[in-house]
């Protein structure tokens, strides 16, 4: 069938005003978050429910045509980027909290939803949405899970794997599944919704969303804690777990990031001139365990060799904390427009190790690389700069150091990626990761799903 045909067809399921194509209107779905990297779509379709998304699969499988699935555009590893052509499937319309159902504890939620709006509509209830990853005020539900986004929180309330209870998708071919549901326990067949949350939009289409919710807590305290380097701080982390508390979260920071970051907010931090922080939360319903569960911790930090403890116990320090550590990306960026951005995992025991290493590897490479993160479980982020480094040197060298750098976490017994996803920033780098019989299963699960390969074709692995 001829394109403008096909064209007429998406018009008749959404309605004219939601097909675009002039290349104006398609430059904006050409980007996601990822440091230079883009590709512009042939049309950009943005239909309002799951009927009309079928509808679309339907007509994309028969004409084999490739169908990028889109969020908010926040991704960082090009998940959304329509690498292939074709269409970019937008679910930006999607936008409904449909129900908080207090007496099962969910939320029934669109993929459009944006992560912080969950956050504040729950809590307003005296509900708890856990998972925050640090665009959380702009990510979206259907890419958290698309990625099985973490955040701080995980360290104590895990990822967001552990708060989907159920999905409404729509499969390439065009059927549309309800795997799951509002129950708590489900050991009915193969686990379809585990093999959907972080495939990356590679699988199915995802329409709705019914997310486990727990009871708020009603006291949260934040410790910003200093120390002279990190194999101090790494000491404390370990002799926090031995206490048997399990802290909300323990993120660390470390000297180049703080520069960084006065830089950005000019204003200045708390304990600067430290070689790393940690920065550690603890939560609770009574605010007597709470306060004995932070000096504890406290306590614990300085006999480690922390320098201080500062305590963040109302709104307003705690948001200064909080705002510094979710701006750290935003303050490389503007030290380096380009960087890679790799968040790798590592035994929480081994990060010592990484760290070494990435120092050691920043000084042969030349390139500032920048590390920080969440080491309370192990998923730390590693930035290297561009900075001015000419652009074919840059490309020829940062492959080498990417390599040698992922190579190394494989032999600290790590993996890839945490919770920014494979798409095409690391999919030449998969086979470090995962052997050749665990690639062929999973292109084989790719084919049951999608037998035409039209589905956000040429990520994760090729």
């Amino acid at each position: 069938m001829e394109y403008n045909k096909i064209i007429e067809k998406f018009e008749d399921i959404i309605g004219k005003k939601w097909v675009l194509t002039g290349k104006d209107e398609l430059i904006p779905y050409s980007k996601d978050e990822t440091s230079d990297a883009s590709a512009i779509p042939d049309i950009v379709l943005i239909p309002e429910n799951a009927m009309q998304v079928s509808q679309i699969m339907k007509i994309a499988n028969k004409y084999l045509i490739p169908v990028t699935p889109r969020g908010l555009g926040t991704g960082v590893s090009g998940g959304a980027l329509p690498v292939k052509g074709g269409i970019v499937l937008s679910l930006e319309r999607f936008t409904s909290i449909l129900e908080i159902d207090k007496g099962n504890m969910v939320a029934v939620v669109e993929p459009g939803v944006i992560t912080g709006k969950l956050h504040a509509e729950v809590e307003k209830q005296g509900l708890f949405y856990p998972p925050d990853p640090a665009s959380l005020d702009s990510c979206s539900i259907g890419g958290n899970i698309a990625e099985n986004a973490g955040g701080p929180r995980a360290v104590k309330y895990g990822t967001t794997k552990d708060y989907v209870r159920g999905l409404e998708i729509v499969l390439p071919t065009g059927e549309m599944l309800t795997p799951g549901g509002k129950i708590h326990k489900n050991a009915t067949g193969y686990n379809l919704i585990g093999i959907i949350i972080g495939s990356e939009g590679t699988l199915a289409i995802i329409t709705k969303i019914i997310l486990k919710l727990i009871p708020l807590p009603k006291y949260r305290v934040d410790l910003l804690i200093p120390f002279q380097d990190f194999r101090k701080a790494s000491s404390a982390i370990n002799k926090i777990f031995e206490t048997s508390i399990i802290p909300v979260n323990i993120e660390f920071i470390e000297q180049k990031a703080i520069d960084a970051l006065k830089a950005y907010i000019e204003e200045d931090f708390p304990f600067s001139e430290a070689g790393a922080h940690l920065l550690v939360g603890i939560d609770g319903n009574t605010k007597e365990n709470v306060e004995k569960e932070y000096e504890t911790i406290g306590e614990v930090c300085l006999n480690a060799g922390a320098t201080d403890v500062f305590v963040a116990d109302t709104p307003q320090t705690k948001e200064r904390l909080w705002k510094a550590r979710r701006s750290l990306h935003d303050a490389l960026e503007k030290k380096s427009r380009v960087m890679e951005r790799e968040d790798v995992v590592v035994p929480v025991s081994r990060i010592p190790e990484l760290l070494n290493f990435v120092y050691k590897l920043s000084e042969e490479s030349g390139f500032e690389i920048v590390p920080f993160g969440h080491a309370g479980d192990g998923n730390v982020h590693i930035n290297i700069l561009k900075m001015n480094t000419p652009e074919g040197e840059w490309v020829k060298k940062k492959e080498k150091v990417v390599e040698k750098l992922l190579r190394k976490v494989v032999r600290l017994g790590g993996t890839l990626s945490g919770e920014h996803g494979i798409g095409i920033a690391k999919k030449r780098f998969i086979h470090i990761s995962l052997s050749k019989e665990e690639i062929e299963l999973a292109k084989r699960i790719k084919k049951a799903f999608d037998p035409n390969n039209i589905l956000n074709p040429g990520k994760i692995f090729e």
